[in-house]
């Protein structure tokens, strides 16, 4: 396989030329990293939690579920659970100094009954875990989750603070711990950066949000700041207590995302968004165009894309 550049001229010439064939390669270059991480969790060989952490849009989910299948192709039971399911009730969240709920912070997550589910998962007891319904913004009380981890099995715990020390320290037993995020700039010839990584996730958000939570570009920019702000202060500084690093980008994107960001960025947007509005719309229309259909149902861009 020939090596894929994050270089926008070459990847607007891969599209051209064949985009089927591009596509396989993004794909499988993704598919071969989780394929390597999920056996280096199974050679171990023992019970254990694996937390995984990313910022916004990175693509925990999906790489927390192919994780798992990969995994379980190994022969060991996986399970995947979502710190998401953990936050506390809407009306407990902590409070932002202009009275909002701080839902970025650590202290948005009931931490002790997570400890106490953990642990007790560590210790080869039976469990009911917990689902959130942020519809209500609270727990469902009749509904759960029952599993149960044999000698070798493992669960995969994916969240914004997976790597949290005010996390991970309570945790007794055998941990591996992975950051993933999009950690590839596209540049031009020139060496400009085209799209930068936070740009590449805010497309992917842009377009998740409007598919699956009715969410307006204008909503979806009011909140990324607090977004950042909470990567930066509650993620960021613990991405290097990881023992693997996965890059999530799928160098076609931008390609196959462009047609519902650019009608999202089209519609009614705040003036105090207006610079960064336009400056995402010019870099978007400099990418070839690849039909959604086109991108495998088993994708990580279906995270996003539906």
């Amino acid at each position: 396989m020939s090596k894929l550049t994050n270089e926008l001229e070459y990847i607007n010439g891969q599209v051209k030329e064949n985009p089927r064939e591009f596509i396989e390669k993004c794909e499988q270059r993704y598919d071969n990293i989780v394929a390597s991480v999920a056996k280096t969790i199974c050679d171990k060989g023992e019970r254990q939690v694996v937390m995984l952490a990313g910022p916004s849009s990175s693509g925990k989910t999906t790489t927390a579920r192919k994780i798992c299948d990969e995994c379980r192709k190994n022969g060991v039971h996986t399970f995947v659970l979502s710190l998401d399911d953990f936050y506390l009730d809407r009306n407990a969240i902590p409070l932002l100094p202009d009275g909002t709920r701080d839902f970025e912070t650590v202290y948005a997550l009931d931490l002790d009954y997570f400890t106490e589910i953990v642990n007790a998962l560590l210790r080869g007891e039976t469990v009911k875990t917990p689902i959130f319904d942020f519809v209500t913004g609270a727990r469902k009380k009749d509904e759960y989750n029952e599993i149960a981890l044999g000698e070798k099995d493992i669960v995969i715990i994916e969240g914004l603070h997976a790597l949290n020390p005010i996390i991970t320290d309570k945790i007794d037993g055998s941990l591996f711990k992975i950051y993933i995020s999009v950690s590839s700039r596209i540049y031009n010839q020139k060496g400009k950066i085209i799209l930068n990584k936070r740009n590449l996730r805010f497309v992917r958000r842009l377009v998740r949000d409007a598919n699956f939570r009715g969410s307006s570009a204008d909503y979806t920019y009011s909140l990324w700041k607090n977004v950042t702000f909470g990567e930066d202060k509650y993620l960021f500084p613990y991405r290097d207590n990881a023992d693997i690093k996965i890059n999530t980008v799928h160098l076609y994107e931008p390609c196959v995302l462009k047609k519902q960001a650019l009608k999202l960025l089209e519609s009614e947007i705040s003036d105090d968004f207006a610079y960064d509005v336009q400056r995402l719309r010019d870099a978007l229309k400099k990418f070839e165009d690849i039909n959604e259909k086109e991108v495998p149902n088993n994708s990580l861009l279906r995270e996003f894309l539906g």
